[in-house]
């Protein structure tokens, strides 16, 4: 199977279908709806990629950023937002992120980000 991929989102619908797109395409996902779960898992699983909603229930998704890091080969970060700014945008690249998607974000869209992110991970 691909790589690992954990999707930070606490809307269910999205987180769904985000899962159902990677696991389509031969990615391994792993999900989470808060800060907390999302630090637990990605400690727990070493996702390669973890795409992150800013905004969720218990905080925001960018402060997981620094606390993994340094582990041992920490995950790509991918921040999904309904910010369209520059500002939004660099703030989620300064904190880490490799790559900022504005929501709605579309299948085609979301693969196109992913795919030669994940190949860089060899």
């Amino acid at each position: 199977m691909g790589n690992h991929v954990l999707i930070v989102e606490d809307n269910e619908l999205a987180r769904d279908a985000w899962r159902l797109l990677l696991e389509a395409t031969g990615h391994r996902v792993a999900v989470a709806g808060t800060v907390a779960e999302a630090l637990r898992v990605a400690r727990a699983e070493r996702p390669d990629l973890a795409l992150l909603d800013l905004t969720l229930p218990d905080g925001e998704s960018l402060s997981i950023i620094p606390q993994l890091l340094v582990e041992e080969n920490p995950p790509i970060f991918v921040a999904l937002t309904g910010h369209d700014t520059r500002e939004a945008a660099q703030r989620c690249l300064t904190a880490g992120c490799a790559s900022v998607l504005v929501k709605p974000v579309t299948s085609k869209e979301l693969l196109e980000t992913v795919k030669p992110l994940l190949a860089s991970r060899g």
